[in-house]
This record gives structure tokens, C-alpha cells and sequence, in this order.
């Protein structure tokens, strides 16, 4: 059959297979030592099998004195080198697949440290990290262990088959008649593995996805007592994976014991036409227990290079998820244009985006200067695009049609991470790591700060307040995502980040949503500070953060309907003014 009638499934699991062990080529060196050793120890195998004729017709029946003396010796020989290979081939084929693996995941992270934000907006959390880990752990199956059976057993099938051969051709021409019927339920098993391994894997992201979630919203789930909901939802979710998995395992058991079937059927055969007269003569015990041997010591061989097909289709349909992964185009690295420090000065010209699962505008014909040095407030109802379009400056999301300029030069000229270095972001969704709190300012820099540095943002921030309290101050442990802060002291510590950064521009979304009253104070005191000399932009819904701010733009539906001052606009009597007012009544 060509290749080009061959079925693309096929042509797809070979295209995987070879892209998979060339991450495996770097250990080329320890992939011959590999071989070298599993071909020792199958060679051994066929050996003592040969061995069993001289053994039983020359030293239990013919009692030869000479092979008494040195046949215990080349037994031990021989286990000595196969204990040799077996430790070579299991070593060099280990280091191999954790080497895979290591390479893979780190691939597979700095992937998604390049990739743009749309990406995350459409693959949940749990399936993203399933890849990492889960898919990635398959692959290396698929790569190393999945290999050696195949080479191993593949060896001492041939060697084994090279015996019987040199006993009897026609009674090993006989057991061979089985097997193309072998062969055609290997590959049969292969193709369904690969199906039903697709979709374990997705129901496994699903298990991952609703668990992640349960433990985040621990709190929320049981203040709405939804435990019951949350129990049934992953129940039948783990019911889902579970299925799955128990066809996995009927189908190997199934196509194993058909192989077993085969294999007892061909050794019926065997021995019935070994036994007819004519054929006893021309085989003597030693031959025949020899022969027998090698076929029965086949049978295991072929279990695993049926079983195998398991592993390989697992492993291959987690190949697809980790290369469908290091496909995606990453972020683009942004113009040619370098940008050292920044004046500031930001113009929208007629911006128009909406994100790809809406009809509607985020934002429609935007026009907007954002002179360097001022602050400018953004205020309007949820959706209004206050949020989009800060995201845009950041180059999170690129317009679909106008123009935005940083000093003149369109965004998009400049090298991006130059132009990120310009930015300083503190969002009502703040984001902290399982580290000290200096560690998590010390984001900030890159982690290139020093204990000064970081100590002067914290104390900008009022970070040191709370801080001198725990037992090892900014050493102290927050917990994973600052669990154990309170929801004030989490955004101080994003402030004070951004304070570390020294970004000629501030985007605050929201920055001071989860302070109290007294945190409020300080934190509205330490932005006066920091946002003098910096082109600053406001996202707020509490008018009354806004008040100082050099002008109050005010968005409705992707739109902006008024601009003007804090007094301007209250005088215009407008949607701003009936906002504010409804917000002191």
C-alpha cells in the first residue's frame, strides 16, 4: 500500500513518533549504550534457550564429563552479561526519558510565558496545566520506555524465532502462520488506544480544571453551601475519566488474552505435528524442550509488544496536546523600534477592538490624549471598556483598526518588552506567589532589586506597617495567592511593585477596590506621590478616588460620552454628575 493511501491517522502517529524522538536525539550517546545493553540482554536470552539442548541430550543423557565441568560456568557467564545489559539498557533508557521530559516541560512553560493573553482567555487553567504535567509525564513514556519494549522484546522475539528455526523449519514456519492475525489485532489495538487515549486525557483536564476551581472558591462554595453541587459535578466528571480509563484497560486485557489464545493454539499445532511418527525421530529431547522453550518464552514478549500499544497511543495522543502547544505562535516580539525611557505622552486615533467571541465593540472610534505627567481618571459602568483599553496601551490586545502612540510613534514599532518596561500595572486582581513578600515585590525589577530598594517600596506603599508585625517581616511567607493577607494588604503590596518598577507610565485598575476606609487614606497618599512626573490612568467605580485627577473621561459602551474636570463635569450636569450623585446618596 503507498503512503498516500495509507490512513492519516497513521501518517499523523508516525509524523508524532518521529517529531517525538527527535527531542530524544541531544542523548544520542546514551541511547547507543541503551541499545548495546538491551541487545546484550536479549541476546542472552536466545543463548540460554540454544543452551537447553546440549544441556539435556549431552549432560543428563549422555553424561558428557567435560560439558559437566564448564556448562555452570557459561551459565554464570551468561547471567552476569545480562545483568550487565539489563542495568545498562534501564539506566541509559531512565535518564533518557526523565531527560525528554525536563526538556519538554521547560519548553512547555517558556511557551506559555511567550504566548499572547487571547490564548488564556480560551484553554481553562486545569487543561493547561494538565499539559504541563500529566501530558508532558505520558510523552516521556511514549519516548523512552514504549521504545525499549520494543526494541527488547522485538530482539528476543527474533532471536527466539532464529532458534526454532535452526531446530525445525517446518514446525517454525507453522507457528508463524499466526502471525499476520497477530499483526493485524496489534495494529487494531494501537487505533483505538490512540481514540480513547484523546479523550482520557481531555476528561483528566476536566478532573484537574474542577478541582482547582473547588479549592479556590473553597470559601464561596461553602457559604452557599453548594457543597452538594460541587460533589456531583466532579462525581460525574471522575465517573467520565473513569470510564475511560476502564476501556482502556478492557481493551489491553481483551487483546492480550487473544494474543495469549494465538499463541496456545500455535503450540497445540506444534505438538501435535512434533509427535507424529517420522518427526520424533529427527528430534532429539534436548532439540525439542529447546524449541518449546524459545516458543513459550515468546509468548511474554509478544503481551508486552501487544500491551505496548497502550502506552504508545497514550502517549502519543499526549504528544499531539504538547505540540499543539509549542505550535502556537508566540506573542510577537513587537517592532525594531528601542525604547530606553519614555516621556509619556499617549494618543488614541480613532481605536476600534472587540475580542473574538463578541459582536459587539469593546471599544468604538476612541479618540483620547493622555498628556505625560497627568493623571487621567476613566469612570462608566461595568463593560463600558475602561479595562480594554488599558490593555491595549499594554499591548495585552491590539486594536482591530485605528492607532495608539506612545511619544509620537505608533505602539507598535517599539520592542515589546522596551515598550512594557514603560509600564507599571496594579489591577484589582492582584496576583502574589507562594514566596516572602520582599519576593513578591521584588517582581517588580525582575527580581534584579536589592533589600533596600525593595524596603523603600514597601514603606512607599505602606507595606512595612503590617509587615513588622509578622514573625519574619518582609521574609515572612504570604501563603498562595497571599492567603494569608487580608485583601488591603494584598493591593499594598501590588503598589508597592509598582513603585519598585519606576514606570514612567501607572495604570491603576481599580487599585484601591478592596481597602478599607483608614488603607484607602494611605495608599490615595503614597499614589499622589508616585504618580507626580508619570502619565497615570485611573480606572475607577468610586467617583471619590477620582476627585484630584488632571481630567475624568467617561465611557459608556465602548464609547467615551464626556471629558473634562473633576468640577467641569459636575458643572456640565451630565452622566458623569448624575453618577457621582448617585454614589453620595
Amino acid at each position: 500500500m503507498s503512503v498516500s493511501a495509507e490512513p492519516a491517522a497513521a501518517r499523523g502517529a508516525r509524523s508524532t513518533y518521529r517529531r517525538l524522538l527527535g527531542w530524544a536525539r541531544p542523548y544520542g550517546w546514551l541511547a547507543l549504550a541503551a541499545i548495546f545493553g538491551l541487545i546484550l540482554e536479549a541476546g542472552v536470552s536466545t543463548a540460554f534457550t540454544w543452551l537447553l539442548k546440549p544441556m539435556l541430550d549431552e549432560v543428563f543423557v549422555d553424561r558428557d564429563a567435560q560439558l559437566i565441568a564448564w556448562l555452570p560456568w557459561v551459565i554464570l557467564l551468561l547471567f552476569a552479561a545480562r545483568g550487565a545489559g539489563l542495568f545498562l539498557g534501564d539506566y541509559s533508557v531512565a535518564r533518557i526519558s526523565r531527560c525528554v521530559i525536563r526538556d519538554l516541560r521547560q519548553a512547555c512553560f517558556e511557551r506559555y510565558l511567550g504566548l499572547p493573553s487571547s490564548y488564556f482567555s480560551r484553554h481553562p487553567s486545569g487543561e493547561l496545566s494538565a499539559r504541563l504535567t500529566y501530558h508532558v509525564e505520558q510523552v516521556g513514556q511514549t519516548c523512552t520506555e514504549g521504545l525499549k519494549i520494543l526494541i527488547l522484546d522485538s530482539l528476543t522475539v527474533i532471536g527466539l524465532v532464529g532458534v526454532m528455526l535452526y531446530w525445525s523449519v517446518s514446525l517454525t514456519l507453522m507457528v508463524l502462520l499466526i502471525g499476520p492475525l497477530i499483526g493485524l489485532l496489534v495494529g487494531y489495538v494501537g487505533r483505538r488506544y490512540r481514540r480513547i487515549s484523546r479523550r482520557v486525557q481531555a476528561s483528566m483536564a476536566d478532573v484537574a480544571q474542577l478541582a482547582q476551581d473547588a479549592v479556590g472558591a473553597e470559601r464561596d462554595i461553602k457559604i452557599y453551601a453548594a457543597q452538594p453541587l460541587f460533589r456531583s459535578r466532579f462525581a460525574a466528571t471522575n465517573r467520565h475519566h473513569f470510564g475511560g480509563q476502564m476501556k482502556i484497560a478492557a481493551t489491553s486485557a481483551l487483546s492480550t488474552a487473544t494474543v495469549q489464545f494465538l499463541a496456545a493454539l500455535a503450540l497445540a499445532l506444534v505438538i501435535l505435528m512434533a509427535t507424529r511418527p517420522g518427526r520424533l525421530e529427527s528430534l532429539s529431547p534436548g532439540a525439542f524442550m529447546s524449541f518449546i522453550s524459545a516458543m513459550l518464552l515468546i509468548l511474554p514478549s509478544l503481551k508486552r509488544l501487544t500491551n505496548v500499544q497502550s502506552m504508545i497511543g497514550r502517549g502519543l495522543a499526549a504528544a499531539e496536546s504538547v505540540f499543539d502547544l509549542l505550535d502556537q505562535q508566540p506573542e510577537p516580539a513587537g517592532g525594531q523600534r528601542e525604547l530606553t525611557r519614555a516621556r509619556g505622552d499617549v494618543r488614541l486615533e480613532q481605536v476600534r477592538m472587540r475580542y473574538d467571541s463578541e459582536r459587539q465593540w469593546a471599544l468604538d472610534g476612541v479618540d483620547l490624549d493622555l498628556p505625560a505627567g497627568t493623571v487621567t481618571a476613566l469612570v462608566g459602568r461595568s463593560g463600558s471598556g475602561k479595562s480594554t483599553l488599558a490593555a491595549l496601551l499594554a499591548r495585552f490586545h491590539d486594536p482591530d483598526s485605528g492607532q495608539i502612540r506612545l511619544d509620537g510613534v505608533p505602539l507598535s514599532d517599539y520592542a515589546l518588552a522596551d515598550l512594557r518596561r514603560q509600564i507599571a500595572l496594579v489591577s484589582q486582581n492582584v496576583v502574589l506567589f507562594d514566596d516572602s513578600i520582599a519576593a513578591n515585590i521584588a517582581l517588580g525589577s525582575a527580581g534584579a532589586a536589592t533589600p533596600a530598594q525593595i524596603e523603600a517600596a514597601a514603606r512607599a506603599a505602606h507595606v512595612l506597617e503590617f509587615a513588622e508585625q509578622l514573625p519574619a517581616g518582609l521574609d515572612t511567607r504570604i501563603g498562595e495567592n497571599g492567603a494569608q493577607l487580608s485583601g488591603g494588604q494584598r493591593q499594598r503590596i501590588a503598589l508597592a511593585r509598582a513603585i519598585l518598577k519606576d514606570a514612567p507610565i501607572l495604570i491603576l485598575d481599580e487599585a484601591t477596590s478592596a481597602l478599607d476606609n483608614e488603607s484607602e487614606r494611605l495608599i490615595q497618599a503614597a499614589l499622589a506621590e508616585i504618580s507626580r512626573g508619570r502619565t497615570t490612568l485611573v480606572i475607577a467605580h468610586r467617583l471619590s478616588t477620582v476627585e484630584k485627577a488632571d481630567r475624568v473621561v467617561v465611557m459608556d459602551s465602548g464609547r467615551i460620552i464626556e471629558q473634562g474636570s473633576h468640577a467641569e463635569l459636575l458643572a456640565a450636569g451630565g452622566a458623569y454628575a448624575a453618577l457621582y450623585h448617585s454614589q453620595l446618596a
